[in-house]
């Protein structure tokens, strides 16, 4: 037998949904994909707000009062983040100057004697800066000809401590910090001065004085006393290598 609601659906009379179930069908159906192509993305909605909130800062900067002072504020902190966000982003300026120009810079090496003239003549001039790239152009150059390093066009100062630290290693830390100070006043904000080109001229004499450390090669090994070659050694220090030619035969 057919109950109330058939009647009226067959009828077409309209259907009464009560308000709970008829609310959880319209948000199943607002949460199908298809009502939600163009929506902006969680991106294009911070931007608005964004752009929004930073417009109405500036349309506040012409007027007066509490508003014109908060404009100004909201302005500034923008500016600053964003300032703050490309510093982090692109890296301190010269940043990347310091890690691809060489020592010697655009105009390439001369002997070491020039570089160290060039740079007394700065230093009397109390043109420090240029005193000290000249001076340490001379200790990497002073390098190069006694062979501790090859001569490579482009090695950075960085690059010329550290390679001539392996060959002088009780100098290495002296020569990393002196192609720091080098950068710092080469391509930094750091102001150059006569303790700074002084610490590199004290260097590049101690290194002329300096012998590198030889290390032994691998397999090689002493030749005993016996042979030839130690007997010859033992003859040029005046050390017996054998049986005392004193005792005779028995």
């Amino acid at each position: 037998m057919p109950i109330w609601g058939d009647r009226l659906l067959a009828a077409g009379a309209p259907v009464t949904v009560p308000r709970d179930p008829a609310r959880d069908a319209a948000r199943e159906e607002l949460l199908n994909a298809d009502y939600h192509k163009h929506d902006p993305t969680v991106l294009q909605r911070i931007a608005d707000w964004f752009w929004d909130h930073l417009n109405g800062a500036l349309e506040n900067l012409s007027g007066d009062g509490t508003d014109g002072t908060t404009g100004v504020v909201l302005f500034l902190i923008v500016a600053v983040l964003i300032a703050a966000a490309l510093w982090w982003r692109l890296g301190a300026p010269k940043r990347s100057a310091r890690s691809t120009l060489g020592v010697y810079g655009g105009g390439g090496p001369r002997s070491a004697a020039q570089h160290r003239a060039d740079a007394a003549g700065h230093a009397a001039a109390g043109r420090w800066a240029e005193a000290v790239r000249e001076q340490m152009r001379a200790l990497v150059r002073s390098l190069e000809e006694r062979t501790l390093l090859d001569s490579r066009p482009g090695r950075t100062a960085d690059e010329a401590a550290a390679e001539a630290g392996r060959a002088l290693p009780e100098h290495a830390a002296a020569l990393t910090a002196a192609a720091r100070t080098f950068d710092d006043i080469a391509y930094g904000d750091r102001t150059a001065d006569q303790a700074a080109y002084q610490l590199l001229l004290d260097l590049d004499r101690t290194l002329e004085r300096t012998r590198p450390a030889l290390a032994p090669v691998p397999g090689q090994a002493t030749a005993p006393t016996g042979s030839p070659i130690g007997a010859q050694a033992a003859a040029r220090t005046g050390s017996p290598t054998g049986p005392s030619s004193t005792g005779g035969a028995a």
